[in-house]
């Protein structure tokens, strides 16, 4: 991070006040920030604290173990200090803050800013994205998780002032998260990956899905937007919105005609995928995708498409996207005991889910093991979809089905109603388990030799299958 003078910030964050006696304490020098922190458990000597309040949390409690190490701290009320000299400068709301400095920290140098959102792949496809930009530019990307109105303007404030590009991942759980992201990054490019039954919860439909999505659209600075053109009801909202917004429409494809389509050619082995990917200027890569999966192959269409706007060369693209290893605990493969586990622990939706079992069907050796925990923050809609999973997944190539949860109880239910109508054999081809941990110990009976996927939302910890 650039260091940030005290007059800078309170500019930026429209401070009411701030400790006069602490400023005086500073000897008259012009005081800098290091850097930022909302963590008070990592806060290091010379930062920024910010004092964040929620629904179950306040910082403002933790502000005496702050006061010995942090220069100062962003609070909305002043509290005593143990240490002479830490300045307080005093707002409205901490978080508003935040976010103003992130957005000040973005608009004081030059930088084109990528954003992605969707309800799958997002953070592959920024893994990807900024991969690709890496071969001409320096990249700031959102690291791990931080892609909320905490995390994002967060990851702004990591900018050290040599960056030329900014790969963003935008989350939403609600209608109007996307766009109070977008007032603090302004994004260039926008890439829309597709749109599915996540966070119903929240949205309460799949058009408030998309909806919430397509806030993307709105910000005048976003004036290129790459699409999933395979995603009919995506597309469907994209063409609607732009009648008026005119922005430029940068399709991607498999199945149909794209501005930038790719092509599977053979699977190259156990997990990685041969691809063809071709430009608007006839110009053509080939790339191995290491991390597998169809789906994937999208992702690395988004990312090909914001380099070759960027000017990344093709050899580039296809070098960065040939390097790219996957990201951790997303369609991870690992070999346990001679059997094939594919890792997908980070989440699951209805349509992550099924992409991750047809990676299962596309690898399967021998046997083919799922064990699937509940997919959560589904709403009213959660049994409906688990249900219909199983009755999907009962036409698939899966010998073994291990149901964690109450939700992927009723998905088991079904899968064993769809097989027997379907005249297959059932007995012992479905089990449920309460919890990962007993999952784990049935799948230990069972795994030899089989090729095994382990998929659940977080909530269900399903990494502890492994344990």
């Amino acid at each position: 991070m650039t260091p940030f003078s005290l007059e800078s910030v309170r500019g930026a964050v429209n401070a009411k006040a701030v400790n006069a006696a602490a400023l005086d304490n500073s000897g008259g020098r012009e005081v800098f920030f290091t850097g930022v922190s909302t963590d008070s458990r990592t806060i290091k000597a010379g930062e920024l604290f910010f004092a964040l309040k929620g629904d179950n949390f306040d910082a403002h409690g933790f502000m005496e173990d702050v006061s010995r190490i942090a220069a100062g701290a962003v609070v909305s009320r002043k509290v005593a200090s143990t240490r002479e000299g830490f300045i307080q400068i005093e707002v409205d709301d901490t978080l508003q803050a935040l976010q103003r400095l992130a957005a000040h920290a973005r608009g004081i140098r030059p930088l084109k800013v990528i954003a992605i959102t969707g309800s799958n792949g997002k953070t592959t496809t920024k893994e990807m994205a900024a991969a690709v930009l890496a071969k001409k530019y320096t990249v700031l990307k959102t690291e791990g998780n931080l892609n909320n109105h905490i995390g994002l303007p967060l990851t702004l404030l990591r900018l050290g002032g040599t960056e030329d590009a900014a790969v963003l991942e935008m989350g939403a759980s609600k209608a109007g998260d996307i766009a109070e992201l977008c007032e603090i990054a302004a994004p260039d490019i926008g890439i829309l990956t597709n749109i599915g039954p996540g966070h119903l919860e929240g949205f309460g439909s799949m058009e408030g899905v998309r909806a919430a999505k397509l806030e993307l659209m709105d910000f005048l600075s976003a004036k290129t937007i790459i699409v999933n053109g395979d995603d009919d009801f995506l597309m469907e909202g994209v063409t609607q919105k732009n009648k008026t917004l005119k922005k430029e429409i940068i399709t991607i494809g498999i199945e149909k005609d794209a501005d930038i389509s790719g092509r599977i050619i053979t699977g190259m082995d156990t997990t990685a995928l041969r691809a063809a990917i071709m430009f608007p200027n006839g110009q053509e890569i080939d790339v191995t995708i290491q991390s597998g999966g169809a789906h994937n192959v999208y992702n690395a269409l988004s990312a090909a498409a914001a380099g070759y706007l960027m000017g990344v060369p093709r050899e580039g693209i296809s070098q960065a996207l040939c390097e790219f290893k996957g990201v951790a605990m997303r369609l991870e493969h690992r070999e346990i005991n001679g059997s094939m586990v594919i890792c997908d622990f980070y989440n699951a939706n209805p349509a992550s889910t099924a992409n991750a079992l047809k990676e299962l069907a596309r690898l399967k050796k021998d046997r083919a093991v799922a064990v699937l925990g509940d997919m959560l923050e589904l709403g009213p809609h959660a049994e409906q979809y688990h249900r219909e999973l199983g009755r999907w997944m009962a036409a698939q190539p899966v010998d073994l089905f291990i149901a964690v949860g109450p939700l992927m109880k009723m998905a088991c239910e079904e899968f064993k109603s769809a097989r027997e109508a379907l005249g297959m054999h059932v007995n012992g081809s479905s089990v449920c388990a309460a919890s990962a941990v007993e999952a784990g110990r049935m799948l230990k009976e069972s795994m030899s030799g089989a090729t095994v996927l382990i998929k659940g939302s977080r909530g269900l910890k399903m990494e502890r299958v492994l344990e």
